[in-house]
Formats: C-alpha cells, sequence, structure tokens
C-alpha cells in the first residue's frame, strides 16, 4: 500500500464537521484519504508511513469547478475586430465560434494544459470541461484527457454537440463523445470520466436532441448543457417549439441527476420546478455572467427548492476562490439586498 503522511498543517475538513484542526493532519493511501486528525496521534498510529511537514500550511480539500471551457484559454487579452460586442448572441458570434473553428489538435492540447497549470496554482483539483473545436472533432477529448493525466488532476470531459457546423458536424461531435465514454474503461484512471456535451437549446434541432439521447442510453452518464443564459434561448425556444427551453430538455429526456445545467439565468418558475423534479445540478458563473452583461441566476431560490446548485468559471480563469467572492457580491448587487448570499 502507497502511504504518506502529510503532518503540522493547519487542516480545514469542511463537510458537515467543518472543523479547523491547529496541528493537523492526513493520511494518504492508494490515492485516497484515509485518515486525519491531530499530528502526533497520526505520527504514533502510522510510525512507518513517509511523511511531508506542512510547515503549519493550509491543507484542505481542493476546489471544484463544475463547468468550464479549457478551449477559452488563448482568449485572454484577445482584440476583437470592429466595434464592442453590444451582447451575449454577439459575443457568441464575434468571438466565441470564431475562435473555436480555429483550434487544431494542437491547441486542444496546449488551452488544456494552460487551463489545468491555472487550476493547480488556484487549489482547483477537480474540473467539468465543455470543449468545442469543430475543425478538429475526431479524438479532441483524448488531447484533453492527456494533458489532465499529465497534470494529475480530476476531470469530466464531453464534447459541446451543436447543429450550427451542419449535420455533419452535430454527428461527429455525437461520435465524440460516444467513443471517448467508452475509452475511458482502457485507459483505467479513475481520476477521468466523462458527461455528453450540448451546446444549447437554440443550437439543437428535435433531430439532434432524439439522436443524442439515443445515442447516450447505454452509456450510464447524463447531458452537460448550456440553459437560458441569455434570453435568446427561451425565445429561440418559444418561437419553434411552442414550449420554454427546460420544458423542452425535460420531454427529450436530457435532464436527470447526472447532468449539469449551466447558467439557467432567464428560467421561471415551472422551469425551476422541473429541475427539482429532474434533479438536474444547476452551476452558477458568476465573473462570466458578469461579464457578458447576461444577468444573475436565481441560486438562493433553487437552493431552497433542494435543487443541488454548483459553483463554476465558463473558462474564464480557474481561481474558484475568485469565482466564491464573485458570487458574494453579485446576488447582493443584483437584489439590492445586503443579506444575500450570505456565505
Amino acid at each position: 500500500m502507497e502511504q504518506l503522511l502529510i503532518t503540522n498543517g493547519r487542516l480545514v475538513t469542511w463537510g458537515q464537521a467543518n472543523e479547523i484542526i491547529p496541528n493537523g493532519g492526513l493520511l494518504l493511501a492508494n490515492g485516497i484519504i484515509a485518515d486525519m486528525g491531530d499530528s502526533a496521534a497520526l505520527i504514533e498510529q502510522y510510525p512507518d508511513a513517509p511523511q511531508l511537514d506542512a510547515r503549519g500550511q493550509l491543507i484542505m480539500p481542493g476546489n471544484i469547478c463544475a463547468h468550464t471551457h479549457f478551449y477559452g484559454a488563448f482568449s485572454r487579452g484577445m482584440g476583437i475586430p470592429g466595434p464592442p460586442m453590444k451582447d451575449f448572441p454577439d459575443i457568441l458570434e464575434r468571438l466565441w465560434w470564431r475562435l473555436d473553428r480555429a483550434l487544431l489538435d494542437i491547441d486542444v492540447k496546449y488551452s488544456a494544459l494552460v487551463s489545468l497549470v491555472d487550476a493547480i496554482k488556484h487549489g482547483t483539483t477537480t474540473l467539468i470541461d465543455h470543449h468545442a473545436s469543430p475543425n478538429a472533432i475526431n479524438n479532441s477529448l483524448d488531447q484533453i484527457a492527456d494533458a489532465v493525466e499529465t497534470a494529475g488532476v480530476r476531470a469530466a470531459l464531453c464534447y459541446e454537440v451543436t447543429d450550427r457546423n451542419g449535420p455533419g458536424g452535430a454527428q461527429a461531435g455525437i461520435d465524440e463523445n460516444v467513443r471517448f465514454l467508452h475509452s475511458l474503461k482502457e485507459r483505467g484512471n479513475n481520476l477521468l470520466a466523462g458527461t455528453f456535451g450540448l451546446h444549447a437549446s437554440l443550437s439543437l434541432s428535435e433531430d439532434t436532441l432524439a439522436a443524442c439521447v439515443d445515442a447516450a442510453k447505454d452509456l450510464d452518464t447524463g447531458f452537460h448543457i448550456h440553459v437560458a443564459e441569455h434570453e435568446a434561448d427561451e425565445y429561440d425556444s418559444l418561437y419553434r417549439y411552442g414550449k420554454r427551453v427546460v420544458d423542452r430538455l425535460a420531454e427529450a429526456d436530457i435532464l436527470s441527476p447526472k447532468s449539469i445545467v449551466a447558467h439557467a439565468i432567464h428560467i421561471d418558475p415551472t422551469e425551476k420546478a422541473l429541475l427539482q423534479e429532474t434533479g438536474a445540478w444547476v452551476s452558477h458563473q458568476p465573473r462570466s455572467n458578469m461579464n457578458n452583461a447576461v444577468g444573475a441566476s436565481d441560486i438562493e431560490g433553487m437552493m431552497r427548492l433542494g435543487i443541488p446548485v454548483c459553483l463554476g468559471n465558463d473558462g474564464f480563469s480557474n481561481n474558484m476562490w475568485a469565482e466564491w467572492k464573485a458570487a458574494y457580491f453579485l446576488h447582493k448587487l443584483a437584489h439590492r439586498d445586503p443579506r444575500r448570499a450570505n456565505g
């Protein structure tokens, strides 16, 4: 059994106990936390375990990012030609949908590595990525998975299926999700997992949604999709299908306790009730939402309903402490109430 005893740290347990142990330590055994408590007691209990002296530094669980886009790493500081982008659909058209079409295999690999270095520096050890590279779809998730294994962190990966690049592009995205999910068994790395990626209701036809559900039915996974990040998603669904986005996804069997709904800003009470009923997770990305001027999701209301809410960064950066701080301030401002998001 491989063991490592980390001692002499300020141990923060989080969880229900939520303890702070001043001279704490923990025992790692075969890649899991096997024990934790007072350093002196652990040293006495595990005298043969190799030791790492934390020298008073903080020991705590790593942060989790529930929704990110590694492929956006090289967009930082990028100057977009023309007038400033006026709204979120304009941002998609002029930035993200141009950038993802420019990506080659090597770009996919190194954008993931850059993002993972940033994550490690900021104590983020688990990331759920939502990838798009329309001109480099095949095996793109392997490029990211290789980077994750190099970094030694934990990640769940998917490819974004969309109709915006034609039927062939949509099918290639479906095939990449299926191929990667099957390949995980061969990799044998329990730090890697997969979901089935979908862009958003506004870029997915009924036929494509049905094809995704059919392809995923035997894969024991959930879907990862953007929902109502901007009003355009709801307007499109109402105009084309006569129903709101969450209603459409629920009817298509997209939502389950294994699925992640990113943003959920412009949903109504009936949609919240459906999220509660299906058990789908909602990820909140406050810095991205402020940057794109799309609004603030009602995460407190959703949490009161028992909807599981998690925190992502939308590829903004992997400093999840900054994301926590942004969430703390955003909801106070959005509701003009200093009692909101009280931690």
